[in-house]
């Protein structure tokens, strides 16, 4: 079973799906090794981790390519992409879907901002035109060669037009052939319940950081978003975030060790390094030299 078609069954079931946000090879090995069903790439994370700017538009088509083809290749669980705003108009966004199936992946977002787009939870941003952005969506539908890969129509038009805009949108990239509807930047849920009822495909939400956050969608438990009607939660920045806690408190513990002889070790703030090697497949690679590197009976 191809893993667009694997996707495909997860929506058909009624359990909610729950698609953390990866952004390189830590992070994509980790939520399959941890049991979690799919994944998505996050579009900050990456432009965030591979070029160290904010989330506004800098980061290309062949950056984020080469990250979703990397992380598509060494799991087995399915990985939707984030795909910005398509990289273009309608006839760019027909080769940006191929070019994105063609990396494995099992689908895309697209989202009908301006470009250079912002992270959907940012001031500042705009909208293009709805009948230009059902043309992105028809593009895309049209590029797709297996039609299991997943085509998810993000609207930003909450925050620029207001909801019932953007419930109008929605709609509207649904008859363009839009398989999964995404809100950015819905406000609660009663606005969440709204949107479900207001179209015929699968609805997904997309959660923050939690009750210490500022996002503009508030934390919602994601049994509550289940009992709404939403088919899929992603946690875009959940692990970049955790991440760099992580790694400060690390880089703040060596600190004070260098400055306190009597700093207390911190292990529980590191992993063993066996962890990370059988993470990486370390014994796969082992089992590999056995069979490979002995030249013993080669008599081809």
């Amino acid at each position: 079973m191809s893993k667009a078609r694997n996707f495909r069954n997860l929506l058909a079931t009624e359990e909610i799906l729950v698609s953390p946000g990866v952004y390189d090879g830590y992070s994509a090995r980790l939520v399959e090794q941890m049991g979690y069903k799919t994944a998505c790439s996050t579009g900050a994370g990456l432009a965030n981790s591979r070029l160290g700017v904010p989330d506004t538009g800098v980061m290309g088509l062949t950056d984020n390519l080469d990250a979703v083809r990397m992380m598509a290749r060494i799991t087995s669980i399915p990985l939707m992409a984030d795909a910005d705003t398509g990289y273009g108009n309608p006839v760019t966004v027909y080769h940006t879907a191929r070019l994105f199936e063609e990396a494995g992946v099992v689908g895309i977002n697209i989202e009908d901002q301006v470009s250079p787009k912002r992270c959907g939870h940012m001031a500042g941003k705009d909208v293009i035109d709805a009948r230009e952005m059902a043309r992105k969506i028809e593009a895309a539908c049209d590029a797709r060669r297996d039609d299991d890969f997943v085509i998810l129509a993000r609207t930003d038009a909450i925050a620029v037009e207001g909801f019932d805009a953007a419930i109008r949108r929605a709609q509207l990239y649904v008859r363009a052939g839009a398989d999964m509807i995404f809100a950015d930047a819905i406000r609660t849920e009663e606005e969440i319940q709204r949107l479900v009822d207001a179209v015929s495909v699968p609805i997904s939400v997309n959660m923050g950081f939690g009750l210490r956050a500022r996002p503009t969608t508030p934390f919602i438990p994601i049994a509550r978003l289940a009992r709404l009607g939403v088919k899929r939660v992603t946690l875009p920045r959940m692990l970049p975030a955790a991440a760099i806690l992580g790694m400060r408190r690390a880089l703040a513990a060596m600190q004070e060790d260098r400055l306190n002889p009597d700093a207390p070790q911190r292990p529980d703030l590191l992993t063993d390094i066996d962890d990370i090697w059988s993470l990486m497949g370390e014994a796969h690679v082992g089992e590999m030299e056995a069979r490979y590197l002995n030249l013993d009976g080669v008599d081809y």
